[in-house]
């Protein structure tokens, strides 16, 4: 596994961390900021073919796809 890989993904696992994070506090702005984060994050990993756990991906918290 390359080393951007494992970066990429340690993005998306902490981003999906401050998100729920964030929901659990129920910090609306905290959670604007996160998600925004876990967007860019899957995009860039999708955009250099780094596999993200697939499971999570699906549904970013929204009911989008």
């Amino acid at each position: 596994m390359s080393a951007f890989a494992e970066a990429m993904r340690e993005r998306v696992r902490a981003a999906r961390a401050a998100l729920a994070e964030a929901r659990a506090a129920g910090d609306a702005y905290a959670a604007a900021v996160a998600e925004d984060e876990l967007e860019d994050a899957l995009r860039l990993a999708l955009a250099h073919g780094v596999v993200t756990d697939a499971a999570t991906d699906e549904d970013d918290g929204q009911g989008r796809s």
